[in-house]
C-alpha cells in the first residue's frame, strides 16, 4: 500500500512538474501576458464590448492599444510604468533595512538562541514557531533553519528528516504567517492597492493590512505543525538508521551573546519610541490634523519603520558582536540583499508593464464586471466564495512558485470582482495568502524546492521528489483545512484583519 502511494504520488508530481516546465520564465510569462492584453484589447475595441459599472452606471468600454495612439502610449509611459509601481520601491526599501540585519549575523543568532534555548518538549513547537518567524527575513529559514532542524533533532536521538519536514513546513507552508511585518507585506498590499484602482482610483492598502489574522495564524500553525511532526510524520518515517554522524550544534559566542544584548537594548528603545508615537493620543506618528491611527505617518509609513528596525538592531548587534567594524560592513549588508533582488526587479519591469496595459485598456473592469455577475447568478453565499478562492489559489500555486508574480496577475482580476460583489481588497489578499501558502511545500515549482530536496539527500541517498511530497503532504492538507476553518471562523465574527481593513467594503 505504502509503495502504491508513493507511485501516486510520483505520478501526481511529474505530471505537475511537466505541466509546471511547460510553462515559460515568469519574466517572458508577463512579457507574453502584457503582448496579449494589447491584442486583446484590439480584439474587444473590433467588437465594440461594453458593460455598464454597477456603481456609477457609466459605460466602460476597452482602450485599444493596438493601434498608433496606442503604441504611443505605450512607449511614452514605459519608464513610468516601471518607477511607479507600488511594489517596486517597498521591496527595495524594507530589504536595505533586512540586509543589514541579516548580513551583521543578527537574524542567524537569534534564531539558533530562540532554537537552543527550547526545552526538549518544546522543541519541536519551537522550530516550527521559529520557521514561521523566519519569513520576516525571507530565504533565511530555508537556507539556515532547515538544515539546523536537521542538526538538532539528530542531536536528541530523533529522525533528522522529521526536523527538516517541521522547518521546512514551517518557513514555506506557512508562509504569510508572522508576528511581525515582512517584506511579503508591503510587496503583496502594493499589488493589491493597484489591482483596487480598477475599481476606486482613491482606495489605498496599508502594510499591515492583514496583520491581526497573520498574528493570530502563526501560534495555529505552530500547534498544527506541532501535532503533524509528532503523531503523523515521525511515526511514519521510524527510526533514522542512516550513517549521518551526529554534529554538535555550537553555542552561541560570548561575542554574538554580547551582540544580541546590543541588539536587544536597540529593540527595546525602538520599540519604546514606536509607542510613545503611536498609544497617547498626542503621539507624533499619529495624524497631525484627526489624530488618527489608521490613517497616519505610522500605518502608511511601515515600510521605513521595518528599514530603520533592520538597520537599527543589525549594527547594534555588529558593534557587540563585532561583526560591524566600520561603515563598509553597513553597505555591504545592504548591497548583499539588493544583490538578491536582480531577478525580481527584471520581473517587476515585465510585471509592471502587464498591470499597467491591463489598466488602461478597462480590460480588468470589464472581466470583473461580468465575473460579478457570474458570481452574483450563482447564489454562492461568502463562505462558499471564499473557500473557493482559496482553493483556487492553492491550486495555481503548484504551477506558479512566486507569490508576488502570482498575485500580480490574479489581483487584476479578483480584487475588482470581488470589490464588485462588496469584498474589500484586504479580504481577497487575506484569502489568497491562505491557499498560496499551503501548498508551497509540494510544488516543485517553488523556487528553494530542490534545495530542500539536496538537504533531504544528505540523510537519504534515495530521497526524491515524491519521498519530499510524502512527507510534507500532511502538512499541505491539514494546515489547508486549519487555516480555512480560521478564515470562516474570522469571516463570521466580522472581525478586522487589520488595522483600517474591513471585511467588506
Amino acid at each position: 500500500m505504502k509503495n502504491n502511494n508513493k507511485s501516486f504520488f510520483s505520478k501526481f508530481l511529474s505530471i505537475i512538474e511537466r505541466v509546471g516546465n511547460a510553462l515559460p520564465d515568469p519574466v517572458f510569462l508577463f512579457a507574453i501576458m502584457a503582448l496579449l492584453v494589447i491584442i486583446f484589447s484590439g480584439v474587444a475595441s473590433l467588437f465594440n464590448i461594453e458593460v455598464t459599472h454597477p456603481g456609477t452606471g457609466e459605460i466602460i468600454r476597452p482602450l485599444n492599444l493596438f493601434s498608433v495612439e496606442g503604441l504611443h502610449k505605450i512607449l511614452t509611459e514605459m519608464v513610468r510604468n516601471f518607477t511607479s509601481f507600488a511594489p517596486l520601491g517597498t521591496v527595495l526599501v524594507a530589504l536595505l533595512g533586512i540586509g543589514v540585519a541579516e548580513g551583521s549575523g543578527f537574524i542567524a543568532a537569534a534564531l539558533r538562541l530562540l532554537v537552543l534555548s527550547a526545552p526538549r518538549k518544546l522543541l519541536t513547537f519551537v522550530i516550527i514557531f521559529s520557521g514561521i518567524l523566519s519569513n520576516t527575513a525571507s530565504e533565511v529559514g530555508y537556507v539556515l533553519l532547515v538544515p539546523l532542524a536537521a542538526m538538532i533533532f539528530l542531536s536528541v536521538g530523533r529522525n533528522p528528516i522529521a526536523g527538516m519536514a517541521a522547518a521546512f513546513a514551517a518557513v514555506s507552508a506557512g508562509y504569510s504567517a508572522n508576528l511581525l511585518l515582512g517584506t511579503i507585506d508591503p510587496l503583496l498590499a502594493g499589488l493589491s492597492e493597484e489591482a483596487s484602482h480598477i475599481i476606486d482610483k482613491s482606495y489605498t492598502v496599508n502594510p499591515a493590512a492583514n496583520y491581526y489574522f497573520m498574528f493570530v495564524s502563526t501560534f495555529l500553525l505552530a500547534g498544527l505543525g506541532t501535532y503533524i511532526t509528532e503523531k503523523i510524520v515521525i511515526p511514519r518515517l521510524g527510526k533514522y538508521t542512516g550513517d549521518h554522524k551526529v554534529e554538535e550544534i555550537q553555542k552561541l559566542t560570548q561575542s554574538e551573546k554580547r551582540g544580541l544584548k546590543f541588539a536587544g537594548v536597540t529593540g527595546l528603545i525602538f520599540t519604546a519610541i514606536l509607542v510613545l508615537g503611536t498609544a497617547p493620543e498626542w503621539g507624533f506618528l499619529r495624524d497631525p490634523g484627526t489624530r488618527d491611527l489608521l490613517k497616519s505617518p505610522f500605518m502608511s509609513g511601515i515600510v521605513a519603520i521595518i528599514f530603520i528596525g533592520g538597520v537599527a538592531t543589525g549594527i547594534a548587534y555588529g558593534l557587540g558582536a563585532k561583526t560591524i567594524k566600520s561603515e563598509k560592513d553597513i553597505v555591504k549588508g545592504m548591497s548583499k540583499a539588493m544583490q538578491t533582488l536582480g531577478t525580481y526587479i527584471v520581473l517587476t519591469f515585465f510585471a509592471a508593464q502587464f498591470v499597467a496595459y491591463f489598466n488602461w485598456t478597462n480590460l480588468g473592469m470589464i472581466v470583473a464586471i461580468e465575473g460579478a455577475h457570474l458570481l452574483k447568478s450563482s447564489g454562492l453565499g461568502d463562505i462558499p466564495l471564499i473557500l473557493g478562492f482559496v482553493l483556487v489559489s492553492a491550486v495555481i500555486n503548484l504551477f506558479m512558485g512566486s507569490a508576488s508574480a502570482k498575485w500580480a496577475i490574479m489581483a487584476p482580476v479578483f480584487i475588482p470582482m470581488f470589490m464588485l460583489l462588496g469584498y474589500s481588497p484586504e479580504l481577497v489578499q487575506v484569502t489568497y495568502r491562505v491557499g498560496d501558502s499551503v501548498t508551497n511545500i509540494i510544488s516543485p515549482m517553488m523556487s528553494y524546492f530542490a534545495l530542500v530536496v539536496a538537504f533531504f539527500q544528505q540523510y537519504d541517498k534515495k530521497a526524491g521528489i515524491g519521498t519530499i511530497v510524502a512527507t510534507m503532504l500532511p502538512y499541505s492538507f491539514i494546515f489547508l483545512i486549519g487555516w480555512s476553518i480560521l478564515l470562516v471562523i474570522w469571516v463570521l465574527l466580522g472581525l478586522p484583519l487589520g488595522p483600517g481593513a474591513p471585511l467588506y467594503l
